[in-house]
């Protein structure tokens, strides 16, 4: 009788991938990235064990976005004080902060809980086209489309 394969974390062979940001889509970006962290793009892919690989974006300030979404989307935070709802345009996080919009792109669209902050710690994003990752022997990932 045939079993379904469960990866094990012992099991995992990791890989080291970099993307370049420029020019891309922010949502479509994300969604490879996030699908890369998980490792669905793997055959041995498991739900619940971190089975996916190491990402380094690269050029994050210089992602795209469509329509008017740099004037309109608007992003939240609060301080946790009462009256300490803080927002930001897109405009002024590309600008000021791409490595967070980068990485709250990518992060919102990983599980929720201790697997989704595991998976999450794997993803390095760096504003401009330098990284500190050369020894890891980083393949270059081309996204779809």
């Amino acid at each position: 009788m045939r079993t379904t394969y469960m990866a094990k974390a012992s099991e995992v062979n990791r890989k080291w991938f970099v993307v370049d940001a420029e020019g891309k889509t922010l949502g479509r970006l994300s969604t490879e990235v996030a699908s890369i962290l998980r490792g669905k793009h793997k055959p041995t892919f498991t739900p619940h064990v971190d089975c996916g690989d190491h990402v380094i974006i690269i050029n994050a300030e210089k992602i795209e976005l469509t329509g008017k979404k740099l004037t309109d989307k608007i992003y939240y935070r609060h301080t946790n004080h009462p009256g300490g709802l803080k927002q930001r345009t897109a405009l002024e996080m590309r600008t000021n902060y791409p490595v967070q919009m980068l990485e709250l792109a990518v992060k919102g669209m990983l599980p929720k809980g201790r697997l989704g902050r595991q998976i999450g710690k794997k993803l390095y994003v760096y504003a401009g086209n330098e990284h500190p990752h050369q020894a890891q022997k980083p393949e270059v990932f081309e996204l779809r489309g």
